[in-house]
């Protein structure tokens, strides 16, 4: 105020311009030249302080005719005070309303949230046929039905009959749910509905049931066509049971919707639901009940001629040697998936390129197949002397005992080269699939388990907790075979295992404390007694197990042809592992028929029990 009180006592304002606004005082100054360019003063104030400078202008223009006020704006001031509230809410709109498209599959703001986010593949998108699919034949007959009636639905109809409204998968993880699921769409040359069970739960109550409505009305526009729904547990869960927040849980608004759907549409309009699990035993019974998922196929792990099968279809995607054996990895990979199987084939491959070899040989699918089991094998751990050697006699105790007891599945290999977890691996060769286990298999298994210990306080005058795993196995064979197998002569043919309540974490027993204290002696009784005969047995192969010991140490992986020369006295020729890192062996071109193929053998490939030490 005080510069334009000097300019105006000066007379170098213009007594007519001076203008009075919310937080400054402008005026034009007088100019010596009439041509010359108007310049003008402002000065600018604090707006608390505008009634004092409003007054001191009105006493010092008052001669001048006063000076023009200029009040602020009304829509100035709102937007002063209400302006960064405004901001924030339209910047929090836009936030919202792109995440409210992108959970709507991009249909639009909030009305999208409820639409389903679904995937829908064609036979061209999936690309998969039962060509591509091995090893589970049975469920491929099943759902050949369901093929038949989406290609020809009026044949079924004709005679009265109906196609199941909904198919369910059960099965282990990998072994082949989905894949079958999309060969069922490429066989049937369908629309193929996909999407996951946690796709309909949201944080948002009824947006599940709403996704499964907008699923089930899209199905019906594009039938015939198939539903899968994958992982069906995540929204399929018993109601009631277990830690439930109560009837207005989303998870139980969204079955209620797909029991409401599956009962809902015809079966003419050629929609068919498939769903995939592996936990069955948790489903709801009102949707496996007959009229929903009437029919359910058991995808179980491929039997030693599917193993065989599915190792030829994605052996076609590789180079094979001369020397590949297909069958012998199917023996050697017992309770292995399809996913497992497939993961062989596929670090057979990397091996074999990081080696820099023209085509994939047998030592790299058993190496890729002990790697996908076990880990992979840590060849670079420095072990000290006697660590080495405490291994090396643990594992050939476990190889004696393989190699002599009668009952026993053969004997593959042996190895101290650490692998995963374990510091070393004793691997049998089962000669078949087992559907179940004879008593002598088990009470035998059971003394090679004990062997390695054995062999440990023999040799080193020590225990180790090598064992650990050893001693984990043959203690839950012994508990199993008592409660669950009624092979226990003292407590009979009962079973004491127990209800399997997997809806609740609190244990549930159906036996007295009397007879869980048998139990735990007929474990006991039977650990000592397995003990004890495994003992006996070293004892009198004693020489053989330092000869195998000598061996590990001097060549670290012993065949099962090395291990019975070395327990019939006759001395090893092969090279050590020295002499293989100076001199390692060359790749030998394949023969141009050798992509996919496989030449049998009668050497049988193992199934391994690791011994960590």
């Amino acid at each position: 105020m005080a510069e334009f009180t000097r300019y105006y006592e000066a007379g170098d304002v213009v007594a007519d311009s001076v203008v009075l606004h919310e937080t400054q005082i402008s005026a034009r100054l007088e100019q010596p030249e009439a041509d010359a360019e108007p310049k003008a003063v402002i000065v600018t104030f604090n707006t608390a302080d505008r009634e004092v400078v409003a007054q001191k202008l009105n006493d010092l223009t008052a001669d001048a005719g006063g000076y023009t006020s200029r009040p602020p704006s009304p829509w100035m001031q709102f937007l002063f005070v209400f302006g960064p509230f405004i901001l924030i809410i339209l910047v929090l709109w836009f936030i919202i309303s792109r995440g409210l498209r992108n959970a709507g599959g991009g249909a639009g703001m909030l009305g999208s949230f409820g639409k389903s986010r679904h995937r829908t593949l064609s036979k061209e998108m999936t690309g998969v046929t039962f060509k591509d699919v091995a090893g589970i034949e049975e469920a491929k007959d099943e759902v050949t039905e369901i093929i038949e009636f989406l290609k020809s639905p009026k044949r079924f109809t004709k005679l009265g009959g109906r196609i199941p409204r909904g198919v369910l998968l059960i099965g282990d993880p990998g072994c082949g749910k989905t894949l079958l699921a999309k060969a069922i769409a490429g066989e049937a040359d369908v629309p193929f509905f996909s999407i996951s069970g946690s796709d309909f739960v949201e944080m948002f109550v009824g947006v599940g049931a709403s996704r499964v409505r907008d699923l089930f009305k899209q199905a019906k526009e594009s039938a015939p066509c198939i539903i899968f729904l994958d992982e069906i547990d995540a929204v399929g869960r018993r109601r009631g049971g277990g830690f439930s927040s109560g009837g207005h849980d989303e998870r139980e608004q969204t079955l209620n919707a797909i029991l409401v759907e599956m009962d809902g549409f015809n079966t003419g309009d050629g929609v068919i639901v498939i769903a995939a699990t592996n936990r069955a035993d948790v489903l709801d019974p009102a949707l496996i009940r007959p009229g929903r998922f009437d029919r359910q196929i058991s995808v179980p792990l491929p039997d030693l001629k599917g193993r065989l099968e599915i190792l030829k279809v994605h052996a076609k995607k590789v180079t094979l040697g001369p020397d590949i054996d297909l069958e012998k990895i199917a023996r050697g990979t017992p309770m292995f998936s399809g996913a497992d199987l497939a993961a062989i084939i596929n670090e057979a491959a990397i091996s074999a390129t990081m080696d820099n070899k023209d085509f994939v040989e047998h030592e790299d699918l058993e190496e890729a197949r002990d790697k996908v089991k076990f880990g992979r094998a840590r060849r670079s751990r420095v072990r000290e002397a006697d660590e080495n050697k405490l291994v090396a006699y643990h594992e050939a105790g476990h190889a004696v005992l393989q190699a002599t007891l009668e009952h026993t599945d053969p004997l593959h290999k042996v190895t101290i080269i650490p692998r995963g977890g374990a510091g070393g691996a004793t691997f049998s060769l089962p000669e078949k699939d087992r559907m179940g286990y004879s008593l002598k298999w088990i009470l035998d298994t059971m003394r090679v388990l004990c062997g390695g210990r054995i062999a440990e306080e023999k040799a080193m005058g020590d225990a180790s907790s090598g064992a650990s795993m050893d001693i984990s196995q043959v203690t839950r064979l012994a508990r199993t075979m008592i409660t669950e197998w009624g092979m226990s002569d003292r407590l009979g043919f009962v079973r004491y295992a127990g209800e399997d309540s997997r809806e609740s974490f609190v244990a549930e027993r159906d036996f007295s404390d009397e007879t869980a204290k048998i139990i735990d002696e007929e474990v006991k009784r039977l650990v000592d007694e397995a003990y004890g005969d495994a003992a006996s047995t070293l004892e009198h192969n004693w020489a053989a197990v330092e000869r195998v010991a000598e061996a590990l140490l001097k060549y670290e992986t012993l065949s099962a042809d090395d291990v019975f020369k070395l327990i019939g006295g006759e001395p090893l020729n092969k090279p050590t592992v020295s002499d293989l890192l100076a001199d390692p062996p060359k790749s030998v071109a394949p023969p141009a028929s050798s992509r996919g193929a496989s030449n049998p053998q009668t050497d049988l490939p193992p199934g391994a029990i690791p011994s960590p030490a």
